[in-house]
């Protein structure tokens, strides 16, 4: 893979320049946040990983900046914060996994190879009609008849995993590891929240769900 790696540490980031190199990966490492902010949108990286704490951008506002200039393959952040809050603000920013220092590269490359495995399924159109609902990929937006609503990038990645399975039905787990990543400590309550709130945006009186709850296993939408 050819890997972007944003780290500020320099003994940390030669030694995990040199160690993907190891693995035969092709490795851009940059020490500063404002040096990667400065990316066109054109990247040619499969993977990025950020450390979280970076002189200029974070590893937060750059994750948001590459999401927001259609980065879709794995952002992998680093760092030393470990509380239940600071996970899920990495991984709200648009992170795909989370891993804390110090950690062993043996988990490093596991992380890196599970996230590449989630991008090797085939893309489908852009756009996609499940009964009255318009999901654009694009534009990342969702309409319902007349109307309507841009949802957060979470809220998309959770949409989109249930729409790219309809008529299957998803467990809670599943859908926390696909949508949140491995070792995420967001809970299934949370869960629950995220589908309330997007029934809240999405479906309208009179209207069918279109997210359906399998009581005691997790979420489906049908066609």
């Amino acid at each position: 893979m050819h890997i972007l790696l944003v780290e500020d540490d320099q003994r940390l980031g030669k030694l995990i320049k040199h160690m993907l190199e190891t693995e035969k990966h092709r490795v851009d490492w940059l020490t500063h946040g404002d040096q990667a902010l400065q990316l066109t949108a054109d990247y040619a990286y499969d993977a990025i990983i950020l450390d979280w704490m970076l002189p200029g951008a974070t590893g937060v506002v750059l994750c948001r900046h590459f999401r927001a200039h259609d980065y879709h393959k794995p952002i992998l952040m680093l760092t030393a914060k470990d509380a239940v809050s600071d996970r899920v603000a990495g991984l709200d920013a648009g992170a795909d996994d989370y891993l804390v220092k110090p950690f062993e590269f043996s988990e490093l490359f596991a992380r890196l190879r599970a996230l590449s495995r989630r991008g090797e399924a085939p893309l489908l159109e852009e756009v996609v009609h499940i009964k009255e609902v318009c999901l654009n990929r694009t534009t990342r937006v969702i309409s319902r008849g007349t109307y309507q609503v841009q949802l957060t990038t979470r809220e998309f990645a959770l949409l989109d995993l249930l729409v790219r399975n309809h008529g299957h039905v998803l467990s809670r787990e599943i859908i926390l590891d696909r949508v949140w990543g491995v070792d995420s400590e967001v809970s299934a309550n949370n869960l629950d929240a995220y589908i309330r709130l997007l029934r809240k945006k999405i479906d309208t009186i009179g209207e069918s769900a279109l997210i359906q709850t399998v009581r005691g296993i997790g979420y489906k939408v049908e066609n």
